[in-house]
Parts: C-alpha cells; structure tokens; sequence
C-alpha cells in the first residue's frame, strides 16, 4: 500500500492521500489481522480521517541528538527496544524524536501525540512513520518526508488486546494536529 503512496505523493500528496484512506479501510474491514474485534467488524464504516491540508507535509532533516533508548514491554514479543537517532523540525509545530527499532527488521519509527490527543485524537498519540511495516513516505534527496496527513491510530486504539509503543514526550507536539487518522468512534465498549 504505502509503495502506491509514495509513488503518487511524489507529485501529488493529496490524492495519494484519498488512495490511503481508501486502503486502510479496506484493510480494516477485510485484513484477517485487522484490530477491529467481532463486533466492531460489524458495525464498522471507514475510518475518521481528516481532509488533506498540504500544510502539514515536511521534508526535514534527522539532525542529531543525544542517545535514548526507549523499551516497551509487550506480551507477545517481550521488551522491544528503540533507539533515539535524532529529530525533526516541523516548522512552527516543533521537533519531534525518531527512533530507531533494533529488533525485527529494523526501521525508523515517529509517533506524534498532540494538543486534541484524549479528545479528537487517540490519547496515546499516533504513528505517522513505522517503517518495519513499510508505513513511511519516503525521502527527497537527504530529507525525511514527514506528511501528519497520514498519521494512524495505533492498533490498541481498536483493540485492548493489542500492545502498542505510544508517543513520549520527546515525540509530544503542544499544538493541535488536526488532520490524520482522528479518534476512533466504537459504537460498543469492547473496541
């Protein structure tokens, strides 16, 4: 999915945008390993995400910083642990940490939570980069894109039985995000 993505963001981020919304709720309705649980599959409708909002797209730059290593514990995989590589700039919004996974195959992970987490927002905070799973946008020349449009409830948002690293407050923004995948509505307690 994200391939597609990237490919069509390269010269048009909006409609590749409307391309991911598209897939991720057919993930989410069909995917045998979708976090949605009996009942919220039945009564599920598509995602709330918000419109596209080019303001909210970055190419920026991992400048260095100082080492931190963050461990989540899981109960399925034990303690998988991540390494601090750097930060971003996000214009005006702030910087935000991205992380490194050491075990799996490796990746770059950059969670987000910002000023609407609790209420507009999952409270944990959101992924926007999680490249073990493929879900980044990619680089142009030496710069990371960093697109909020695309950021997604992590699958514990959906399911208590999932265990999910959340955004620390090295990855905490103090403004609203308002665009992304915003807090999921259950119709039912269980999700």
């Amino acid at each position: 999915m994200y391939a597609e993505v990237r490919r069509i963001a390269t010269s048009d981020p909006e409609t590749a945008h409307g391309v991911w919304v598209q897939q991720r709720d057919e993930l989410f309705a069909t995917h045998p390993a979708s976090p949605l649980d009996a009942v919220g599959s039945a009564v599920f409708e598509g995602l709330d995400v918000a419109r596209y909002d080019a303001a909210y797209r970055f190419e920026a730059v991992i400048e260095p910083a100082g080492e931190q290593r963050m461990e989540v514990a899981t109960a399925t995989d034990g303690v998988v642990p991540f390494e601090r590589i750097g930060t971003v700039q996000l214009g005006t919004l702030g910087s935000l940490a991205v992380w490194s996974l050491k075990t799996y195959a490796g990746g770059l992970f950059l969670p987000v939570r910002d000023a609407l987490a609790g209420t507009r927002t999952y409270g944990g905070g959101r992924y926007v980069l999680d490249t073990v799973k493929g879900a980044d946008h990619g680089m142009v020349g030496d710069r990371l894109v960093v697109d909020l449009n695309f950021a997604y409830n992590p699958s514990c948002a959906y399911n208590p039985a999932w265990t999910c690293p959340l955004a620390t407050r090295a990855n905490t923004l103090p403004v609203e995000v308002p665009v992304g995948e915003l807090a999921f509505a259950a119709d039912h307690p269980e999700t």
